[in-house]
């Protein structure tokens, strides 16, 4: 099991270039099961959960090649409509099969699905808004398994709560229902955006794209098209706290400023200079940060998926911060690994109060979740001495490459096989 070893590294500087983003190519490339044409995508990142969503796809009976994140999708061939467990439990986005194949081949048994252990993500959302649309579904042995006498109908449907795949796989069971469909309470992610778009391209028919109300003309067939995956503004976030935690001066190329309002905002307020481009984004600190508190909240709001690389920040930090994690309710898993490098974080429920310390010290820290991962790096690069961090299977679900592109602005981090 591969391990990273960090060492302190301050005054960073250079260019990082910001990958794809994982969380829209997921649910794009599910996208290619909605057509017997091929789907051809571009700024595809390398990483864990997408070989997983392959090995998914293939097993189906799909051809897929994958080179220089590049990617097409041909599922013409598509003769098994089972999404099994042993696939599905490392990787939560695997439910986002079950709209695509249910809509275009009226059948689909997919487990129920696993990924990071941060808290319930339960999948009823999507289970309504099928029956809505003519499903019969069943879970039986941990599996669901739905059908569809002739075509999913269209409907409206109104989400009890905001969820990103939710939103995302009755958009696409959508498509190619007979009739209309008003989904509302959508979530509004730019990955959502970006997979609403693809889908367009394809010859889907949608309104109130980036907006809480989408509503979806079906159409008899999707065709081929060609679409390039927005940038990864989790990862150029990331990279902007590194920026930040070793007072350092990066540059994030090939990013999307414009999806990271709310992050950019809080790394103003810490005391980093943020300049940002059309498609780039510089951060420059040259100081100890200012404590800053977090509320993490659904897109345009301050994200989840950064909640736990702003504590490191907050961890030295000149004051006191407060963060509420209102998505998932556990993730403050990473705060005991913080801990362990001499943070001062005290957690109550959903509450968590950071002292800030002029100091970390390295030791050896374990991994829990993929958000985490990145965070005991950013801590690492602070930390006085050697920091080790185990079990960095996580961090590769989500990060294509991080050592590689840290190592290349002068940080000291090594990949120990």
């Amino acid at each position: 099991m591969d391990k990273l070893r960090v060492r302190q590294s301050l005054g960073l500087k250079g260019e990082i270039r910001i990958s794809g983003a994982k969380n829209a190519a997921l649910p794009i490339i599910c996208a290619g099961l909605l057509t017997g044409d091929k789907l051809n995508l571009t700024n595809v990142p390398v990483l864990r959960d997408i070989k997983t969503l392959i090995d998914l796809l293939t097993g189906m009976g799909a051809k897929i090649e994958f080179s220089d994140n590049n990617m097409s999708i041909d599922t013409s061939q598509i003769n098994n409509y089972l999404a099994p467990y042993e696939l599905v439990k490392t990787m939560r986005a695997s439910i986002l099969v079950l709209g695509p194949l249910l809509s275009r081949f009226g059948i689909a048994e997919v487990s129920l699905p696993g990924g990071c252990a941060i808290g319930a993500r339960p999948v009823d959302q999507h289970i309504k808004g099928l029956e809505l649309m003519g499903a019969t579904i069943t879970i039986e042995n941990g599996y669901i398994k739905a059908k569809v006498a002739n075509k999913l109908k269209g409907a409206r449907i109104v989400m009890d709560l905001v969820t990103v795949t939710g939103t995302e796989n009755l958009l696409m069971a959508a498509t190619l229902a007979s009739g209309t469909t008003i989904l509302e309470n959508c979530a509004c992610e730019p990955e959502v955006t970006d997979l609403a778009n693809c889908l367009v391209k394809m010859g889907a028919k949608i309104e109130g794209i980036g907006t809480e109300t989408l509503t979806i003309h079906g159409v008899n067939k999707l065709y081929n098209a060609d679409h390039a995956i927005i940038a990864d503004r989790i990862e150029a976030g990331t990279y902007a706290v590194a920026a930040a935690i070793s007072q350092s001066d990066l540059t994030l190329t090939h990013a999307r400023p414009d999806t990271m309002a709310d992050v950019i905002e809080k790394l103003t307020l810490v005391g980093c200079n943020v300049t940002c481009n059309d498609n780039s984004l510089r951060v420059v600190m040259h100081s100890r940060p200012q404590a800053i508190d977090i509320i993490t909240s659904p897109y345009p709001a301050f994200p989840t998926d950064m909640q736990a690389q702003f504590m490191a920040l907050n961890c030295i930090a000149d004051g006191v911060s407060n963060l509420a994690e209102t998505i998932f309710e556990n993730r403050y898993m990473h705060v005991p690994e913080l801990i362990r490098m001499g943070a001062n974080i005290i957690v109550d429920g959903n509450l968590a109060t950071v002292h800030g310390a002029a100091k970390l010290t390295g030791t050896k820290v374990m991994a829990t979740d993929l958000r985490a991962s990145a965070s005991l790096v950013l801590a690492g690069l602070f930390a006085n001495g050697e920091t080790v961090i185990d079990r960095v299977y996580h961090l590769d679900r989500g990060y294509e490459n991080m050592e590689a592109k840290l190592a290349r602005v002068g940080a000291d981090i090594t990949r120990i096989k």
